[in-house]
């Protein structure tokens, strides 16, 4: 089976083993003006420099799991 595809050799000149590039492929349900304008710059809003990453909310659990650490500690020692 040293053919591309895996095709038996005493198929190769079967007309039914004859495979579209993958440009003909593709091209079969394209129109004619296949290049469609962009709505949008591409790369997303840009970032607001002032914001931090982390919300107040991410903030407030390390907080809070760290004061039941230490009250553990002093409660329990």
């Amino acid at each position: 089976m040293g053919s591309p595809g895996n095709i038996d050799p005493r198929a190769h000149d079967d007309p039914r083993n004859r495979y579209p590039t993958d440009e003909q492929f593709y091209a079969n349900d394209r129109t004619d003006q296949s290049e469609i304008p962009e709505d949008r710059p591409r790369g997303g809003a840009p970032a607001d420099p002032y914001k931090h990453p982390r919300t107040w909310g991410t903030v407030a659990i390390v907080v809070f799991i760290i004061v039941i650490v230490i009250l553990g500690i002093a409660l329990f020692p």
